[in-house]
């Protein structure tokens, strides 16, 4: 009952738009924080125990903090932790980013995690390797940076996925936008996208997708502009491991200088031929 009840208050939240999100519903105060990497490593120590909430499903486990320097590696406690994380994928391990929250005592922190056992592991769990869980400010293995899917994830378990997209330069933007499309995350889609269009089966024809290529775009070339031709190239693999690559515009616009860049999403997905995969073409 609790997990319905906290799916339907999380989904309200979302249009909250905080560092740290407060609810409050019959008396009951969930404050989600986004905290610093470096404040975590310090809450969620090596061999700490957390609950992990699937922020579109409401679904809990339980894991363990096993290592990891510049984010966690964690497995889950029990079997039975392994099967609510791998009904979270759809019952199929994947490497796809998703929006968590991590709950430890009182605190409830926006996190990401991805859904692919790798590595080594220690537990008896039915899970071979560990996982990652990503927290604002952490950090891949290969790159000195954070991860860009990640970092949507957790703006959006935050509730602050549309701030940044509505302060986000045409660059910023784009690259948000093929992220979600990376993630097959329809709400990041719709964050940064001009027209509302029926993503879901589109975002399943694309196992994979990639920017290639893409000009950058400084502020004063852009300030006094309401749209915008970006070419760009995008390589991108079908539900049939085909490659495809695209070589040609994405098209953004805005009411006003003042307001935020959208993208024109029916035209780029017509384009690219997403939509064309979508009729079995």
């Amino acid at each position: 009952m609790r997990s319905v009840y906290t799916a339907i208050l999380l989904s309200v939240i979302l249009f909250i738009n905080s560092s740290s999100v407060l609810a409050r519903e019959e008396g009951v105060g969930i404050r989600i924080d986004m905290i610093p990497w470096e404040k975590v490593n310090e809450i969620l120590p090596k061999y700490s125990k957390f609950t992990v909430m699937d922020l579109e499903t409401g679904k809990r486990f339980e894991v363990q903090r096993r290592a990891g320097s510049r984010h966690a590696d964690v497995q889950p406690i029990t079997s039975k932790d392994t099967k609510i994380m791998k009904e979270i994928y759809g019952g199929k391990w994947s490497w796809k980013r998703r929006a968590i929250i991590v709950i430890h005592q009182d605190q409830w922190i926006a996190a990401s995690m991805h859904g692919m056992p790798h590595g080594a592991g220690a537990l008896d769990n039915n899970f071979r390797g560990h996982f990652c869980i990503h927290f604002h400010g952490s950090k891949t293995h290969r790159k000195n940076a954070m991860d860009l899917s990640h970092k949507l994830m957790i703006l959006k378990s935050a509730g602050k996925l549309q701030e940044y997209v509505n302060s986000a330069g045409p660059n910023e933007l784009i690259s948000a936008y093929i992220a979600g499309i990376k993630q097959q995350d329809s709400k990041i889609i719709s964050a940064t996208s001009l027209q509302q269009i029926d993503s879901t089966k589109r975002l399943q024809t694309v196992a994979n997708i990639g920017l290639k290529r893409m000009p950058v775009l400084s502020v004063e070339d852009v300030a006094n502009e309401i749209n915008l031709e970006v070419p760009i190239e995008i390589e991108w693999i079908n539900k049939h491991s085909k490659r495809k690559i695209f070589n040609g515009n994405i098209y953004l616009a805005r009411f006003s200088p003042t307001d935020s860049w959208k993208i024109d999403s029916q035209r780029f997905l017509k384009d690219s031929g997403i939509f064309k995969e979508e009729a079995g073409n």
